[in-house]
């Protein structure tokens, strides 16, 4: 049990949080929630040491050992795949090779009865003791299974750390974390970067490790199959529920309600306190009442209604101009890197108005699909564009690939084109870019920020095909529902690559799954196909058998 105690996180004056407590019980899962900027990455940093409160203390038994995966990280660029995610077992090949070492220093001294000799013997004793109580394990068929489970393949096993992205690299961080298999692992975003088999390989094993979990995600699905308990933090103090997502935003809006409903009977009593003072205060007889009545109000602690995210993006995609019937027919198209085969003889047609969305494991090739149809890379077979295709492309990289030297007034301005030039402010302004936040230059922006960013400078031309790689990483929940929303009323033709499945659920009519070297079209939507999915994995379980 991990007991976190009265604490208080002050920033230049302005005070994050104050006094909250809760406790942690061993086999809890938790969803950290709360709107952006209402300290909830702070308060994970705190439970893992890796930042100091104002004032409170986190209590935990001696020898707990609490693992944190934050947001942004880099691994070591020296070592392999393997040998990074090996690293979660060097404190037991340490203790193996200093207990060797103090064996072989007891054989080569003579000094029986000396106390450095019987020392050693007591160290060499305990830490035996510890080492021979650590389970039998075959270390390095726990990292395959692990990395195996992320998303890895077996040739990337002996691949630099440094030849992968930073979402890649975020793996195999998690991969030492679950190897660790600590009393709490503390998540911050972990599913960004990840395929939506990753992403059902991870809550399989979070559900199954009987530890306690607390994790900061915006996957809804994702956070509603693993956690149980959720724990909001808002204006400055924390709302604990035992319940799971979905079911806390109802029991918070009930709370709400109540709030709001005793506010309005204080605020009504308050009025008629005052008209009360007012009409006898000159009046002797009642002069005890009315002393009465204004020490009561000066003692009168004033009910709270918890504060609503009103921020809202207001996003709707211009008209598409008319489009070829087919805007995307290939014809077996084939793609390979070197030696490396991507996919082979992949034959699809996408008509105009579909919504379609490429799923799959990492690395598969949605990606580099989505490259050829956009002519950035080459490639064998046959592509063709219908007539009159403007495309609009949101890359996977594009929040990333912003001049972070521009303000984010300049990154509209630059390519805004005629009217709308005039209407810059009131662009971003629907993007929730207010005020002063327009001449923030994009360096300082979060990532959700960013991708807000990117995503306006789609809309600045009429397109009738979008492609959108992984648009949603880094948005809240909020804005998510407000993209999925306009996506859904969006007239053109929508090609989508994403792991959430939340988003995905209701917007795509078509599935294309990415995955053996080739390409397969499934006439369903997202749910439907991941129960196919599953029915097939229990068919292949069965032929193995």
């Amino acid at each position: 049990m991990i007991s976190v105690d009265a604490l208080t996180v002050e920033f230049g004056g302005t005070t994050l949080f104050k006094d909250i407590s809760f406790v942690i019980n061993e086999k809890d899962r938790i969803a950290l929630m709360g709107k952006n900027g209402a300290g909830k990455s702070t308060l994970l940093k705190i439970i893992a040491g890796a930042q100091k409160a104002t004032k409170g203390k986190i209590s935990a038994p001696k020898g707990t050992n609490i693992a944190y995966l934050p947001q942004h990280l880099m691994t070591d660029n020296t070592r392999t795949v393997f040998d990074e995610a090996a690293q979660a077992f060097s404190h037991i090949h340490e203790m193996e090779s200093k207990i060797a070492e103090l064996n072989k220093e007891l054989e080569t001294r003579t000094d029986y009865e000396s106390e450095e000799y019987f020392k050693i013997i007591e160290e060499v004793s305990a830490l035996s003791e510890k080492f021979y109580s650590i389970e039998d394990t075959n270390f390095d068929a726990q990292v395959e299974k692990v990395l195996f489970g992320l998303g890895f393949v077996r040739d990337d096993f002996k691949r630099s750390t440094s030849d992968f992205s930073g979402g890649w690299r975020m793996r195999i961080e998690l991969a030492k974390i679950l190897l660790q298999n600590p009393d709490l692992i503390l998540l911050d975003e972990p599913t960004n970067h990840m395929d939506i088999e990753s992403i059902q390989w991870l809550e399989q094993f979070l559900t199954e490790c009987g530890k306690a979990v607390i994790v900061i995600s915006h996957d809804r699905a994702f956070i509603d199959n693993i956690t149980t308990r959720t724990i909001e933090v808002t204006m400055g103090r924390i709302y604990d529920y035992k319940a799971t997502y979905s079911n806390y935003l109802v029991l918070r809006q009930e709370r709400r309600e109540q709030q709001l409903k005793a506010y309005e009977e204080q605020q009504k009593m308050i009025a008629e306190t005052k008209q009360f003072i007012e009409r006898f205060k000159g009046t002797y007889s009642k002069t005890l009442q009315v002393q009465s009545r204004v020490k009561m109000l000066d003692k009168l602690e004033i009910i709270e209604v918890d504060e609503i995210d009103r921020s809202a993006l207001k996003l709707k995609f211009p008209p598409s101009p008319r489009s070829g019937s087919y805007p995307v027919i290939t014809d077996n198209i084939s793609k390979s890197y070197d030696d490396n085969l991507v996919f082979s003889n992949a034959s699809l047609t996408i008509e105009r108005g579909e919504k379609v969305a490429f799923v799959g494991r990492n690395g598969e090739g949605k990606s580099t699909l989505v490259k050829a149809i956009m002519n950035e890379i080459d490639f064998d077979g046959t592509l063709t564009l219908g007539h009159n295709i403007m495309t609009g492309y949101f890359a996977q990289n594009a929040a990333s690939m912003l001049d972070e030297e521009l303000t984010v007034f300049q990154t509209i301005d630059d390519i805004a084109v005629g009217d709308i030039r005039t209407k810059i402010k009131d662009m971003l302004g629907a993007f929730m870019f207010g005020g002063d936040d327009i001449t923030k230059k994009v360096k300082v922006l979060s990532g959700g920020e960013r991708t807000r960013l990117a995503i306006l400078k789609l809309l600045l031309e009429p397109v009738n095909m979008l492609i959108l790689d992984e648009p949603t990483n880094h948005l809240d929940m909020k804005t998510k529902d407000v993209l999925k929303d306009a996506l859904k009323n969006y007239d053109g033709t929508l090609i989508l690559v994403s792991h959430d499945r939340d988003f995905l659920d209701g917007l795509v009519e078509k599935v294309y799954e990415f995955g053996n070297k080739r390409i397969k079209e499934h006439l369903c939507g997202i749910n439907e196909f991941l129960e196919l999915k599953k029915m097939d994995n229990l068919k292949d379980i069965e032929k193995k058998k």
